[in-house]
């Protein structure tokens, strides 16, 4: 599996955190042999919002929101000490790619490690929570369990490692970071970045359908953040038959689309009006819903037909301002002449010597 889709993938966990429940997550991979890709990144996240990047072709540590920056006022040395814990995590990965190789019995071809660790903090009850999870190659390989400061192998290969990590006491240093700073530096990164943390913007809904036979669209855009959910209600309970759910993708102005798509060709049309797209934000207590209404869809038959009916309005308006500017011009030209005045005739009557 290509590693950037791996990437993504851990990053649809961003989706999981609720509205007063703050996270703090770090993606990592380490690879071999992905033509035109670092062979190291990491990259932070606060909630949804991208806080910083690292990869082995720039080999530095640079924060990805501008608010980001207010960490040195009370950490001067935060980007270069992060920068140099990178390099050698970089060489770490390096390393654990090769040991892992041997253990799984793998040679050659594309190779990728890849990790997620961070915390939760509820900002109501105070509550911290962290995790620490490592894949290879696209398989669950070892994870942290929080609560009992221990490692579960999801590979028989990667006992190995849980014995060890254990026997040296990785998992109690995990959990002491993940309490005393991790949640200390989310705690910061919230504080520092509430506004953008807090921005809401509801979407933009509309119902699409490409053809009187084809499914029905249900299409939001211009919303944030993408901590949201889009899906199909029938009597207020929610459709999972012959429903197509699309990803969530970015706009180009920084907000955030998505679609879901409903086959209603088995439902008579007398039921269509039971039906209603119903969208979920993150951080907003009220649904946003959209009833199936037959003359709000926009299709492209509708807009054919808009189209022609337009072109046929200006067309009719252009062919009468013609005929009124010819019949105009010909009814002028056939008016008799007014009559002359009584200074004409006078004139007339009495011409002036030259």
């Amino acid at each position: 599996m290509n590693s950037c889709a791996l990437l993504l993938l851990l990053g649809t966990l961003l989706h999981g955190a609720t509205a007063t429940v703050h996270t703090l997550k770090y993606f990592g991979t380490s690879s071999s042999q992905v033509p035109n890709f670092p062979e190291f990144i990491e990259v932070g996240y606060v909630d949804d919002l991208q806080i910083t990047h690292y990869d082995s072709f720039t080999k530095k540590y640079v924060p990805k929101q501008e608010w980001m920056n207010k960490i040195t006022e009370e950490d001067p040395q935060y980007w270069e000490r992060s920068t140099q814990i990178n390099l050698g995590n970089e060489q770490e990965g390096k390393a654990q790619i090769e040991i892992e190789k041997r253990r799984l019995n793998v040679t050659g071809g594309l190779l990728v490690l890849i990790w997620m660790y961070g915390c939760d903090w509820d900002d109501e009850t105070n509550e911290i929570k962290g995790y620490d999870q490592i894949a290879f190659d696209g398989e669950d390989f070892i994870s942290f369990d929080f609560e009992t400061e221990t490692y579960v192998a999801a590979k028989q290969q990667a006992l190995v490692t849980k014995q060890r990590w254990e026997r040296e006491g990785v998992g109690a240093r995990r959990k002491n970071y993940i309490i005393h700073i991790c949640a200390e530096y989310l705690k910061k990164h919230v504080r520092n970045g509430e506004s953008a943390l807090k921005r809401t913007e509801l979407p933009l809904v509309s119902l699409l359908q490409k053809s009187s036979s084809a499914p029905v669209t249900c299409h939001a855009t211009r919303f944030y953040p993408d901590r949201a959910m889009l899906f199909w209600t029938k009597d207020g309970v929610e459709v999972t038959e012959d429903v197509d759910p699309g990803e969530i993708l970015p706009n180009g102005d920084g907000t955030f689309q998505t679609s879901v798509s409903l086959d209603l060709s088995s439902v008579p049309p007398e039921d269509w009006d039971k039906f209603n797209c119903v969208f979920q934000l993150s951080g907003v207590k009220d649904d946003y819903v959209t009833r199936l209404d037959r003359n709000k869809i926009l299709t492209n038959e509708k807009s054919h037909t808009v189209l022609i009916s337009v072109a046929s309005v200006v067309l009719a308006a252009v062919v009468l301002a013609v005929v009124a500017f010819v019949l105009y011009w010909r009814f002028r030209d056939k008016q008799p002449s007014p009559p002359p005045s009584e200074k004409e005739v006078l004139q007339e009557l009495n011409p002036q010597p030259r």
